[in-house]
């Protein structure tokens, strides 16, 4: 190391040496490349036709910064376009232009990296480049720190950079759109989406907004500049643009009032004293993490630094007319004023109409920040559209025709009597994603506040949590048991009804199962405007229906009690079933005295309360052949049978019990399914399920092959209702197969 480092000391004042005899020869090993180009700022004086832009660079304190080393694309409008921008100004020359002014032209003109035509077209994400996939660029402007008056008060604000939040050391810079045929044609768009946006202007296949790249890719030793026809002032955002148009003010005023707060944040007040020497407060403009979409943020989602590269956001804001006949309509028809009403229906209301992604308009593709399909035709219904800082702007004729104010979970939604109902639909039970789908018919029963309050249901507020007393027993439940209870009584209210079932339930009454296809739920019963559930027929209550509202997809009927579900054992429904019709006794008799049935409780080994389950009862002839086919022996009487005979009733029992599906003659269950009985072998059995809702017929088919037929379902004592179970009395018995 020693010798090393007396080699470097000899070496140096030998370069010392060699230089200082030659300045000529320093001065050519340390020049500036010949084939340098010169930086932006010399490249622009020296064209001669950016004179204005160069005095206001000078004025905006940026010569230095343009004149010497960087990395920049500048989009640099031309003099004859400042003589357009002076007359559409209203002034004579540059020199009426401020420092201000010429601060914002410049910066926003600004493009932070250097880069080609071909290159503005691909998006710089953190794992690499990819491909005609951006079309916008961050700026070097930024709007910083402004004071306004709220609520009668000056205050400092600065607006939030990220959706429903703030990141101190982040200026928000506003972002710069530009339209390429490399972009226009890797996602299928085309001068339609430019002239859409701006009508009458050429779309050249390299537009800055409106203007024309007349000259691309002039390259300097700081950067590339493209020149352009026209002067961009720093556009304004979604939310400045909301501000300053009254077409909206409605849409606005909701938005403000409801989901936007002005925050103190100490760190920008300590930036904001830094930059200027003031001690006032700083306030962040936040507005609710709920949408889609903070409407003052510059930046994109920031899942990735550059993603603003690549996407924007959309708003889509009805027109103040418009908007209030919806108002007045719709949402104040149970409330007295808008300022009644709950906060989450304006959070819906305005992700209604926010799109998280740029929506063009030859696409309208996206969906909307509540998931929905948006119902705005680009032809007819939009009045207005501005490319913004950040994002698209779309004012409309209309709003949103949004799912959650115009199916069945609006009856409960928009009315404060069914706040209860309304807090269980939205708490993730998946409750409200079904019915406010307004492509699919449902037909719910809806209880009231009062009425669950009745029921012995309430909300505690302290602790944010249900609570249950039982108004008969006195016991209590609270927390997630009190929910499971609630939730469960609520899905045998919602109802699918494709072909309008129960349209005409004053007048009509049969069976139908609750729920949808995708997780149904349990049977309930019908009649005369009357609905019974499974605990309704055990414990002799009933709900009746007291009034109706029609939905665009269903009906909605308000009910004064729950079609209660049943606490009770299946073993006892059959048991009453037995007492008051013949045809299920001789079952119940072998069932009664077999080794698998707890006559005092009603328990049926391996039945368990909460869990799906068919019944199939042989009728009292069905069980005489089974017991002439030796399927049973010829006394239910325990006393006098064998082991094996014993064995033998509880596999006869088990084979006529379906596990983990409901079955009726509606139709929706078909195929084979397992019993709860296992064969000789320990295997699962199954038996098939034959049921047709066009003629409410069902019948069962065992494995047993040709050698017995199908048990046909005896409509007039089917269909009993029991926990999650219907118990239906069929016309034959079940065998298995014969192992020879």
């Amino acid at each position: 190391m020693k010798k090393r480092l007396h080699y470097y000391l000899l070496v140096i004042p030998l370069l010392a040496l060699f230089f200082g005899c030659s300045s000529d020869v320093y001065d050519e090993y340390y020049a500036r490349p010949a084939n340098l180009e010169d930086p932006i700022y010399q490249q622009l004086e020296a064209k001669g036709n950016f004179k204005n832009l160069t005095v206001l660079i000078d004025k905006a304190g940026y010569k230095d910064i343009l004149g010497k080393a960087g990395y920049w694309t500048m989009f640099a409008p031309n003099d004859v376009a400042f003589t357009k921008f002076f007359q559409e100004q209203g002034i004579s020359d540059v020199t009426k232009i401020d420092d201000a002014t010429a601060a914002k032209i410049v910066k926003y003109a600004l493009v932070y990296n250097a880069f080609m035509k071909d290159k503005l077209s691909d998006y710089q994400s953190s794992k690499g480049w990819v491909v005609d996939n951006a079309y916008r660029r961050r700026t070097a402007f930024y709007d910083g720190f402004v004071t306004k008056t709220i609520n009668g008060q000056p205050m400092v604000i600065v607006g939030s950079n990220r959706n429903g939040g703030y990141i101190s050391g982040d200026n928000n810079n506003k972002y710069i759109t530009y339209f390429t045929d490399e972009y226009f044609k890797a996602k299928s768009l085309s001068s339609y989406d430019f002239n859409y946006f701006y009508p009458g202007k050429e779309y050249t296949g390299f537009n800055v907004f409106d203007s024309k790249v007349l000259e691309a890719d002039i390259v300097a030793e700081n950067g590339v500049i493209h020149e352009v026809d026209k002067v961009s002032l720093p556009l304004m955002n979604i939310d400045q643009y909301l501000e300053q148009n009254s077409k909206y003010s409605l849409f606005r005023k909701i938005l403000e009032e409801n989901l936007a707060s002005y925050v103190f944040f100490q760190p920008a007040t300590t930036d904001y004293y830094n930059y200027t020497g003031k001690s006032d407060k700083v306030y962040v403009k936040l507005y609710d993490p709920t949408l889609a979409f903070s409407p003052n943020n510059e930046n994109f989602v920031k899942t990735d630094d550059n993603d603003g590269q690549s996407d924007a956001y959309t708003l889509i804001a009805p027109e103040d007319a418009a908007l209030q006949t919806f108002v007045d309509k719709i949402l104040l028809k149970n409330y007295p004023s808008l300022d009644k009403l709950p906060k989450y229906v304006f959070q819906d209301l305005i992700n209604a109409h926010m799109v998280q992604g740029a929506l063009w308009p030859s696409k309208n593709d996206l969906a909307n920040g509540l998931k929905e399909d948006l119902t705005f035709n680009f032809a007819t219904d939009i009045i207005e559209k501005k490319v913004l800082s950040n994002g698209f702007f779309y004012g409309a004729n209309k709003v949103q025709k949004s799912n959650l104010f115009y199916t069945v979970y609006t009856s409960a939604y928009l009315d404060p009597k069914y706040s209860f109902a309304t807090k269980i639909f939205n708490d993730g039970s998946g409750i409200k994603e079904m019915i406010s789908n307004i492509k699919t018919k449902y037909t719910i029963f809806l209880p009231s506040d009062t009425v669950l309050i009745g029921l012995g249901f309430n909300w505690d507020s302290r602790f944010l949590q249900w609570v249950y007393v039982n108004p008969v027993t006195a016991q209590s439940e609270s927390g997630s048991a009190a929910r499971n209870r609630l939730v469960r009584l609520f899905y045998n209210c919602i109802v699918l009804t494709p072909k309008g079932e129960l349209d005409n339930i004053a007048t009509t009454s049969g069976i139908i199962r609750t729920g949808d296809n995708e997780l149904p739920g349990e049977y309930i019963q019908w009649s005369n405007s009357k609905v019974y559930a499974a605990g309704d027929v055990a414990y002799g209550t009933v709900t009746k229906v007291i009034g109706k509202e029609l939905q665009e997809n269903g009906i909605t009927y308000y009910v004064d009690s729950f079609p209660q579900f049943s606490t009770e054992l299946q073993g006892l429904v059959i048991k009453r079933l037995a007492a008051s019709n013949v045809e299920f006794n001789s079952f119940y008799q072998y069932l009664a005295n077999s080794k698998i049935f707890n006559s005092s409780t009603g328990k049926i080994e391996g039945v368990d309360i909460g869990t799906s389950y068919t019944f199939i009862i042989p009728n009292k002839a069905a069980i005489a052949r089974a017991v002439t086919a030796k399927l049973l022996p010829a006394s239910p009487n325990p006393a006098l049978q064998t082991t094996g005979e014993k064995d033998m009733v509880a596999d006869f029992i088990q084979y006529h019990i379906i596990v983990n599906k409901t079955a009726s003659n509606d139709g929706l269950t078909t195929g084979q399914w397992e019993t709860l009985r296992k064969n000789t072998q320990g295997d699962k059995t199954y038996v098939g399920v034959i049921s047709d809702g066009a003629t409410r017929t069902l019948s069962f088919k065992d494995e047993s092959g040709n050698e017995n037929a199908a048990a046909n379902f005896i409509q007039a004592s089917s269909n009993n209702l029991a926990d999650r179970s219907l118990i239906h009395l069929v016309d034959n018995y079940l065998k298995l197969r014969e192992i020879k």
